[in-house]
């Protein structure tokens, strides 16, 4: 059985969201990114577990909820498209803690091989009240991000900076394609 969970992850305000937003136009099962869930939770309870208030209990609910969408998401037919997902919370907990058993989570539980990764793109790029923090924080979790995907073994594909339209088909065109071999991948990165 193929894994149809595939992740779009990435820079902030690289345009992930509005990509999915497509995705779900197209009859595509979309899971909605766990940070900007929980910060409405927190902000609705009066909770403590926000990005800008405590960092380490945002990303273990972040993590929590990842492997809830996973579990949900299994269920359907076809592809299923995460706004981020459990490699982004927890590489960044590990990043903040230096816990490095979440590795063994994250191999434990897998998505599609390939991923799409949103890069840096400043032109789109807007602060707003769930994401307080500057580009260049954006950039630095992006580059985070680049590192550990690879390290877990998936395949990073970058989404073009071209309309949402233009990058949802290539999002499906990406996944009909081959299968990289691991010596095209290696001359893929350089």
């Amino acid at each position: 059985m193929k894994n149809g969970l595939v992740v779009i992850s990435g820079c902030s305000g690289g345009g992930k969201s509005t990509l999915l937003a497509e995705l779900s136009a197209r009859g595509h099962t979309v899971v909605e990114e766990p940070g900007r869930r929980i910060i409405s939770e927190e902000l609705a309870s009066g909770g403590s577990a926000l990005p800008w208030v405590d960092l380490a209990a945002f990303l273990r609910r972040a993590i929590d909820m990842a492997l809830a969408d996973r579990t949900t998401a299994a269920r359907h037919e076809g592809w299923v498209f995460f706004d981020r997902g459990l490699v982004d919370a927890a590489s960044a907990l590990e990043a903040l803690t230096g816990d490095s058993a979440l590795r063994a989570l994250c191999m434990t539980h897998r998505y599609h091989s390939r991923m799409f990764m949103a890069p840096p793109w400043p032109e789109i790029y807007v602060t707003d009240a769930d994401r307080k923090h500057d580009f260049d924080a954006a950039v630095a979790e992006y580059d985070r991000l680049m590192a550990a995907f690879p390290a877990l073994g998936y395949e990073v594909i970058a989404l073009p900076k071209t309309a949402t339209a233009q990058r949802a088909d290539f999002v499906l065109a990406s996944l009909d394609a081959p299968v990289a071999t691991p010596v095209s991948r290696r001359r893929s990165a350089l």
